[in-house]
């Protein structure tokens, strides 16, 4: 008998692990299975905001000052996460758009002016797109007169023949296509120690250039729009409560990944551009170009490809976020899961958008720097305002419950505030009063 039980002790032994095990397998396939569910929005918006703006500043960044400011990313990263989170945070809870819950806590005042601001800086911001579309086109020889308007067409027929399902599928694909610029900083042979050590232990610069870019570089990379589209995704697809987690890891997962990318547009750069004296690049086009006889054709069209990519993203983003805010604001029918008779002032929005700023790209001698550059001025001016806006709902017990922010993270939410009114400052006043000598910055601003 005792032989017995000692024998049956391993198999009984084996069957209880085995249970544990597949148990455990079981718990993660269903937190896996809900995290695919709720994800997203997190790194639909995050990546998108790496369009052509972006990209452009990226680029004359690494050309001009090589890996010296990859320090900035790891900041930016955390301002990024906590900015996004709490709005994914508000959508999660409320089951409201940001644009919503002004109207409702503020008045009809304050939504006006934030409908009035986002239409504004979202046409300059979607001109901008259409902006890098016909650059990025351009250098495979296709002209602006023919690559806007079908891009124009493709990216309208996307979002109002789909739904948001089907849309929302086709953007996370576009996000794997920014690996194109991880492929071309390994082709490019960087010296990753030297970036590696940049990221970590930066040396820093003070003249009024580096600042200007430094400014630029965050101005680009917290856009206002994201706010808006972020909190209206998780809305439209019904994310509750009990999905927070998930979502907030979606949100982490998106913070990460475009930060990433980020990295490898400014390592490419310095690792070609930099390193050859060609500091006078000012724009991913001409980066794309540059690149062929430094680091290969190939990675130049790489290159290219990934700004092309990043521009019909953010193309049919940005409309949509625009019209998200309009409508929310003034109580009309908004998302895509709605048909055109449904929401006719959506979609009427969203084409208006695009005809807009697809048609000011095709005007002749349209100066296309300019507009990705001020575009990214507009987005600085208007981040604090909407930045206040949302730190005022966070905090209300009344409307979020137990999902206030905690002190630690009001302390870093409102510094980061305080932060981007005054890099707001200096880049509007460089724009302002410096004179078209004045190296990077006369470049920026007064190129044709």
């Amino acid at each position: 008998m005792t032989d017995q039980i000692t024998n049956s002790e391993p198999a009984t032994t084996w069957k209880a692990r085995g249970s544990n095990l597949l148990r455990r397998t079981r718990m993660t396939r269903r937190r896996l299975a809900l995290f695919l569910a709720v994800v997203g929005p997190g790194l639909i918006t995050s990546n998108v905001d790496n369009d052509a703006g972006g990209i452009t500043v990226y680029t004359t960044a690494g050309a001009h000052f090589g890996y010296t400011l990859l320090w900035a990313l790891i900041p930016m990263t955390i301002a990024l996460y906590v900015s996004e989170e709490m709005c994914a945070r508000m959508g999660v809870v409320t089951g409201k758009g940001l644009s919503d819950l002004i109207r409702e806590e503020f008045g009809f005042r304050s939504t006006f002016f934030v409908m009035v601001a986002a239409l504004a800086v979202d046409l300059c911001n979607t001109v901008a797109e259409f902006a890098g579309v016909a650059a990025s086109m351009q250098l495979f020889g296709v002209s602006k007169f023919i690559s806007v308007p079908l891009a124009g067409i493709a990216v309208w027929l996307l979002v109002v023949k789909g739904s948001y399902r089907q849309v929302e599928k086709i953007f996370l694909v576009a996000c794997g296509f920014y690996l194109s610029y991880v492929v071309s900083a390994f082709l490019a042979k960087p010296d990753w120690f030297q970036a590696a050590k940049e990221t970590v232990a930066p040396t820093l610069h003070y003249s009024t250039d580096y600042l200007l870019m430094l400014t630029a570089l965050v101005g680009t990379t917290i856009a206002p729009w994201q706010f808006f589209y972020l909190q209206a995704g998780f809305v439209e697809k019904r994310v509750g409560p009990k999905q927070y987690k998930h979502a907030r890891l979606d949100v982490l997962v998106g913070s990460i990944s475009c930060m990433v990318i980020v990295f490898f547009i400014i390592v490419c750069c310095a690792a070609t551009l930099n390193k050859n004296g060609m500091t006078d690049i000012t724009d991913a086009a001409q980066a794309a170009a540059a690149l062929v006889p430094l680091a290969g054709r190939f990675a130049a069209y790489l290159f290219a490809f990934g700004l092309l990519n990043a521009s019909l993203f953010a193309a049919s983003i940005l409309p949509l976020s625009t019209a998200h805010v309009i409508c929310e604001g003034l109580g009309f029918e908004a998302g895509i899961d709605h048909k055109v008779k449904e929401a006719p002032a959506f979609y009427g929005l969203y084409t208006g958008l695009i005809v807009v700023g697809g048609g000011i790209i095709l005007l002749p001698n349209a100066p296309l720097f300019k507009i990705l550059v001020l575009s990214q001025v507009a987005n600085g001016v208007w981040l604090p305002v909407v930045l206040i806006f949302i730190l005022l709902l966070i905090n209300r017990r009344d409307l979020m419950g137990e999902h206030t922010n905690t002190w630690g993270f009001n302390l870093v939410a409102w510094a980061m505030s305080i932060i981007m009114i005054i890099l707001t400052v200096v880049l509007v006043y460089a724009a302002i009063t410096q004179p078209s000598s004045a190296g990077l910055v006369g470049t920026l601003i007064h190129s044709p």
